[in-house]
């Protein structure tokens, strides 16, 4: 830790919170919802454990999904990315799965962020029953129910006990 960051003095609140801030283990996690042609992104917080839609890419192309995802990343600066991975009700796995695992392996090793895979069962079913329950219809309700799967996915990430 470099000197400008180590808490000086008493253990005070505001130095606990500078340390806590600085922790692997907190901070902002980035959720994407991966589709072929639209990604849905949701943002969170460890310490709250809240997740909020944020965006969808509706991208085709690799790069341009790829420099979105950057400058998402650049801005909310997580400390954790989570990619919802499709399976059968059964859970055997779905046939996009692959593409999912593919996509997690090229955030982490473009953005050298720790990627956690999550188990995005029943999301866009949660996702979409609760925009509908919000009066939410026809193209809004296309429009969101990516992002909105996306906060499925990280709700789901937050509700897991971690290691």
């Amino acid at each position: 830790m470099s000197d400008e960051l180590k808490p000086r003095g008493p253990k005070t609140a505001q130095n606990l919170t500078l340390k806590t801030q600085h922790s692997a283990k907190t901070g902002t996690v980035l959720a994407f919802d991966f589709g072929e042609k639209r990604i849905g992104v949701a943002v969170g917080d460890t310490q709250t454990a809240l997740a909020h839609p944020l965006s969808t890419i509706a991208a085709e192309d690799n790069r341009v999904r790829f420099a979105a995802i950057g400058a998402l990343i650049a801005e909310w600066q997580p400390v954790c990315l989570v990619v919802g991975l499709p399976a059968h009700a059964d859970g055997t796995e779905h046939e996009i799965s692959r593409l999912c695992r593919r996509f997690a392996q090229r955030l982490e090793g473009r953005f050298g962020i720790p990627v956690q895979l999550v188990d995005e069962r029943l999301t866009s079913w949660a996702a979409e029953a609760a925009l509908r329950d919000a009066g939410v219809r026809g193209a809004r309700l296309k429009g969101a129910l990516d992002q909105a799967a996306a906060r499925e996915i990280l709700a789901a990430y937050f509700s897991t006990p971690k290691k």
